[in-house]
């Protein structure tokens, strides 16, 4: 028996589970997020049916450093989730607290990983004022996107320089993978509008808006500028009739050009372009995509394994099958995963949030360059 791994991945509209034996798929399951918020012990039997597991990376939200399972806290779990303790409605989060909570029950290997903006390989400074840089879902992308990169053409690690569009269903993610590793990412919350989220707000629309609440950060995007009940499939048709669904349309394109351009200047160089997410399988987005960022370099599909769970689980798998000492480890060790430290608090210093949610000063004092 080979190495068995499975990955969760706690989206916005479903959790995905892929397990893998070695390289092949043994576990493919999709759970409404809704579903498994009000049930989250489901989680927990579908990762029993598929029989004995070497490893499994865990739901992590926003990312913390690697951490098994028994060192979980309510800190870690409040860093996952970022939710103040007076909300608690949005499904996927309220899925992801309770899931955590009863894994910690269970004897199951799982490691928590982290996200972009944890990893030793972005600088510092360009960490300053942010927190999604890419949480650890996208980081679970950007690792499938450089396998599946590297083996097609059978190259080493270290000769990929690619830039990673995932587009979600709620969020809009653009990471930069220099020379096999993470160098910065826009994230979800930070990047042009998503079909969900309005992505990067205006500041001043920001301090209007008072005391933002975590629901806000799941509306303002192609779905509420368009109106009605339009679909990730519907969207380009709806754009050639609809006023404000061609504004959502060209919202959404144009966001993801500029998110994709401002990564360039972090780059020794551009070789490829790599979509994934759900609405990338959409072929009319896809194709309209792959002609406006064709200018910088050429576009193509994250392949991954033949799954229908989405490129993020997929992705954790990997991971866990890296972590587990398989075929992935090579790919873990280049991209200094198991190296990523701090917290996603660690480099606001507009207010020190750290010290308002975890009792502990942000200090730059420690941090390298």
């Amino acid at each position: 028996m080979g190495v068995r791994v499975a990955g969760i991945d706690p989206g916005t509209r479903s959790f995905d589970i892929l397990g893998l034996e070695d390289d092949r798929v043994i576990l493919d399951v999709s759970i409404p997020s809704e579903e498994v918020a009000a049930r989250p012990g489901i989680l927990i039997d579908v990762l029993r049916r598929a029989g004995p597991l070497d490893l499994i990376v865990g739901p992590s939200g926003y990312g913390i450093a690697l951490k098994h399972i028994s060192e979980i806290d309510d800190k870690d779990i409040f860093l996952m989730t970022l939710v103040r303790p007076e909300e608690s409605d949005i499904p996927v989060l309220v899925g992801l607290k309770r899931v955590v909570k009863e894994l910690r029950k269970t004897d199951l290997n799982i490691y928590f990983i982290p996200g972009v903006v944890h990893l030793p390989t972005v600088p510092a400074y360009r960490k300053i004022n942010a927190i999604d840089m890419g949480t650890a879902d996208k980081l679970c992308c950007a690792a499938l996107a450089l396998y599946d990169y590297t083996t097609k053409r059978s190259l080493p690690l270290s000769e990929a320089s690619v830039i990673l569009v995932e587009v979600g269903y709620g969020y809009n993610a653009v990471i930069a993978i220099d020379r096999g590793v993470v160098v910065d990412g826009v994230g979800g919350t930070r990047a042009g509008p998503g079909f969900l989220t309005s992505g990067g707000l205006d500041g001043e629309v920001a301090y209007l808006l008072g005391a933002l609440r975590k629901e806000m950060l799941f509306k303002g995007g192609v779905k509420t500028i368009a109106g009605g009940d339009i679909t990730p499939e519907s969207l380009p048709e709806e754009a050639r009739v609809s006023g404000p669904a061609r504004i959502a349309w060209y919202s959404f394109l144009e966001g993801v050009e500029k998110n994709v351009w401002s990564l360039v200047p972090v780059m020794s160089r551009v070789d490829a372009i790599l979509l994934s997410g759900r609405l990338s399988r959409v072929e009319a987005i896809c194709s309209e995509l792959a002609k406006r960022l064709s200018r910088l370099a050429p576009v193509s599909r994250v392949g991954g394994f033949k799954a229908a769970s989405k490129e993020a689980a997929q992705g954790a798998a990997l991971i866990a099958n890296g972590l587990a000492g398989g075929f992935a480890e090579g790919l873990i060790e280049h991209m200094r995963i198991r190296e990523a430290g701090g917290t996603v608090l660690d480099y606001v210093v507009v207010e020190d949030l750290k010290q308002i949610y975890l009792r502990e000063s942000t200090t730059l004092k420690n941090k390298q360059l």
